[in-house]
């Protein structure tokens, strides 16, 4: 009887470990196939350009803000400087960076592009799985919303006080005022890309903006229950719901970008806002005539609320991938729209490549130079802009 005990108890370590070394193999593979995704996908250029010695002096005094990373979506320690991807905190540091915009992805279809997809399929599962994300995340947009919002706040507390997560006026004043004795501090700002995570339910706003959230994209890659997409199959306007999710986002004091969103919806939004909007990441038809990109009367209609265009630095965005690009679609707003409604919008870390990653953003500071505009014109540019509509749109405390 007791060998017999003592081979059932054989059994079941050599079980126990066969289990465990399958889940370790797993955990190893999982990890190194999603270091080379994010290598595979989020790429810079490789541009040798260098800043000039008077653009650097400008940019240090800058207070620099970003509308648009999705820097979350990686397995990445946002606590060291990498050797891929676009952004952490040491490189957000050494690029002046004072406030990011880090923005939840939660689905993005098979097969996408910018002229027409589906929400039939969806490769953030397989992502989430592989990176080793908590089972709520595997069937559940919201379940991924939470994680990747609490992540941002972990990422915080862990980070000996170098970042901020800014949730108010209230907490954005007191941080820009700490910045000013220690520039080596960033912040970040949580919002989600495509209000498809609210699963059709606009109760689900006070479970975000408890997280934290305080912007929302009402669409990205395919139509949703609030808002149809420039890139989905029907790119309809604002359903109900949608206009619910509008009027409350503009109630709760958080910020709607229309970054993705169909011409009907932007139509829709603007008809009824009552608050800045934003775009937090795009390119201009005048430069780069494109589905993914803005009409003229679009920028016009953001800038008539307060708001400012967030200018990406991918090819889609601007037909380049180059800072000259950059900045001429930059110039195209300021031109048409006057220079208080236009800001910066990277994509950083969105699955594109760009000519520099956030360490070195203070290219488009000396390419603007170059261009002919003012140092105070650079500073709204740059994040002055975005600063004011932060300070008219989210909640005072």
């Amino acid at each position: 009887m007791k060998d017999k005990k003592f081979s059932l108890r054989v059994v079941a370590v050599l079980v126990l470990v066969g289990f465990l070394g399958v889940a370790f193999v797993i955990a190893i593979g999982g990890s190194i196939l999603s270091r080379k995704v994010d290598e595979n996908f989020n790429r810079i250029s490789g541009t040798k350009k260098s800043t000039s010695a008077r653009a650097l002096a400008l940019h240090k005094k800058l207070t620099i803000v970003d509308l648009h990373a999705d820097s979350l979506l990686w397995n990445r320690d946002l606590l060291v400087r990498n050797d891929r991807g676009h952004v952490d905190v040491p490189r957000l540091i050494e690029g002046n960076v004072a406030v990011q915009v880090f923005t939840i992805v939660t689905k993005v279809p098979e097969g996408m592009n910018i002229k027409s997809n589906t929400a039939d399929s969806d490769k953030i599962t397989a992502l989430a799985i592989g990176q080793g994300w908590p089972p709520a995340t595997y069937n559940s947009l919201v379940g991924r919303t939470l994680y990747q919002a609490d992540k941002l706040q972990r990422v915080a507390d862990a980070s000996s006080g170098k970042l901020t997560v800014i949730r108010s006026v209230q907490d954005l004043d007191k941080y820009l005022e700490r910045r000013k004795q220690d520039s080596k501090v960033t912040a970040g700002i949580l919002g989600i890309e495509g209000a498809h995570a609210m699963e059709g339910k606009v109760a689900n706003l006070d479970v975000f903006y408890d997280h934290g959230i305080r912007l929302i994209g009402l669409s990205h890659f395919f139509d949703n229950e609030m808002a149809g997409s420039a890139h989905g199959v029907k790119k309809y306007g604002l359903t109900d719901d949608g206009k619910k999710l509008v009027v409350l986002m503009q109630q709760k004091s958080m910020i709607v970008d229309l970054a993705h969103a169909s011409h009907a919806v932007i139509k829709d939004v603007l008809a009824i806002a009552e608050k800045p909007v934003v775009v937090s990441h795009t390119g201009v038809k005048g430069t780069c005539n494109n589905e993914r990109n803005l009409t003229d009367s679009e920028i016009l209609g953001v800038a008539k609320t307060g708001g400012v265009v967030g200018i990406g630095y991918w090819k889609t965005a601007t037909c380049g991938c180059d800072v000259g690009s950059i900045v001429k679609a930059i110039s195209y707003v300021v031109k048409l729209a006057g220079i208080d409604h236009v800001a910066l919008g990277s994509d950083y870390d969105g699955a594109v490549t760009v000519p520099f990653d956030t360490a070195r953003v203070s290219l488009i500071t000396d390419e603007l130079l170059k261009q002919g505009f003012s140092n105070a014109d650079i500073e709204k540019i740059m994040g002055g802009n975005a600063l004011r509509v932060l300070r008219h749109s989210l909640p005072e405390k």
